[in-house]
């Protein structure tokens, strides 16, 4: 059964650092591109940053220079590295490749 699970959401407060984790099963990270989503309440589900099977990385407006996508092809995960973080950073993130979800991890920024 393909499979992504998210990991590293938490409670930081605003100017802290989080670094998410996706992991998957039965699908080669290195061979798809792979997207970070967010949803915060009452908000449409939005990019916030994806990587290409050529290591191409894209960031919404928002997050650039505070987040970093990254992927390891040996641990066959892709990363979240988020610093800086504001209460607006606040959502459920999800990882996506393939159609495939999977169940998001909350990220609260307050103090």
């Amino acid at each position: 059964q393909v499979q992504l699970v998210e990991s590293g959401g938490g409670l930081v407060q605003p100017g802290g650092s989080l670094r998410l984790s996706c992991t998957a099963s039965r699908i080669i990270f290195s061979m798809n591109m792979v997207g970070w989503y967010r949803q915060a309440p009452g908000k449409q589900r939005e990019l916030v940053a994806s990587i290409t099977s050529a290591a191409r990385t894209t960031y919404v407006d928002s997050v650039k220079g505070r987040f970093t996508i990254s992927r390891d092809n040996v641990k066959n995960t892709v990363d979240l590295q988020m610093n800086s973080l504001k209460p607006e950073d606040t959502a459920v993130y999800y990882c996506q490749t393939l159609g495939v979800w999977g169940q998001g991890t909350q990220v609260t920024v307050s103090s």
